[in-house]
């Protein structure tokens, strides 16, 4: 297809659009008497419905049933890829790969976050000390890493022009290849999603710490309460919701993490996670039914985060 092609089909779904919603927004303001509210939410309704199907529903279906097909998606071969995703070594290190990042990424970030929140409330320099940390989720995911990439740079054993290498040869230490090794590199990696994610668990905690009503503060200081007991006693207890809203919401961003794997390695070096490899096994190997399977195996990863996040939420807004 070429570029023309591309806009052509790009401009005439906007005009889709366009007519869609000028239609839609016709039809509501046209509608009068007493059922009214009821057919003007029913007309905002129905579309939303068909594209939830369209763009969500039946996507989610194909892929689950790709995932039972061979690589073509020709022929039916039951369980066989879920199979090789739970007994290949490489696909196995790709499983354990996501495990690390969302056991470390989620508490790491938080509780960096939540440790900076509690230093800077009330300074002098509060608000510099939030925008530093809050400036790299301003910073695309490509970005970071580009970042990163450079910090972790390795260039033999003359001089250097990464951060870190640099560090080590001043310091009379020989220059490491940070992204080489297995599985160090992925900690390496997990770092850049840590300083990404700490700015957003800092601002939610921050925010919640200045929530806590000042008369338990002044109790708990009449009591004679030191530090350690208020953060214990008082400010744990009562940020609670907003610490597990910001665990789960990083664990989900976590299990979908791609950018930074396929700018920093491209998945090689035993770096590769679930959403990377879904991409390679799918677009670049071409095993649709590899792909598919990886795709169902994190969608069904994200389901239980994402309700009890919900669920989480629901009783915060209950009290």
């Amino acid at each position: 297809m070429s570029t023309f092609d591309k806009f052509e089909q790009m401009v005439i779904a906007v005009v889709a659009f366009a007519v869609v919603f000028a239609v839609i927004m016709l039809l509501a303001d046209r509608i009068r008497g007493r059922s009214a509210d009821r057919s003007v939410a029913m007309v905002f309704l129905v579309p939303t419905v068909v594209l939830l199907a369209v763009g969500l529903v039946y996507p989610a279906i194909r892929t689950l049933l790709d995932s039972f097909r061979n690589a073509e998606g020709t022929k039916f071969i039951g369980i066989d890829n879920y199979q090789t995703v739970f007994s290949d070594h490489d696909l196995l290190i790709v499983l354990l790969n996501t495990v690390l990042w969302v056991v470390f990424v989620p508490f790491f970030a938080t509780a960096i976050g939540l440790l900076y929140a509690l230093v800077i409330d009330k300074s002098r320099v509060e608000a510099i000390a939030k925008a530093l940390v809050f400036l790299p989720m301003a910073i695309s995911f490509v970005g970071a890493s580009i970042i990163w990439k450079f910090v972790y740079t390795y260039k033999g054993a003359g001089s250097q022009i990464g951060l870190l290498n640099e560090i080590l040869v001043k310091l009379g230490l020989p220059a490491q290849q940070f992204l080489l090794n297995w599985p160090s590199n992925t900690f390496w990696l997990i770092v850049v999603m840590i300083w990404i994610q700490a700015g957003f668990a800092m601002t939610v905690l921050s925010a919640a710490i200045k929530a806590i009503p000042q008369d338990i503060i002044e109790a708990a200081r009449l009591d004679g309460v030191n530090a350690v007991g208020m953060f214990r006693f008082v400010t744990l207890p009562s940020i609670r919701p907003a610490v597990i809203v910001v665990l789960t919401t990083i664990a989900i961003g976590t299990l979908k993490v791609f950018d930074i794997v396929r700018t920093m390695t491209g998945g090689q070096f035993d770096t590769s996670v679930i959403a990377n490899e879904f991409y390679n096994q799918s677009f670049n190997i071409g095993d649709e039914g590899l792909g598919a399977t990886l795709a169902v195996i994190l969608f069904v990863l994200v389901i239980p985060v994402v309700i009890y996040n919900v669920r989480q939420l629901r009783k915060a807004d209950a009290r």
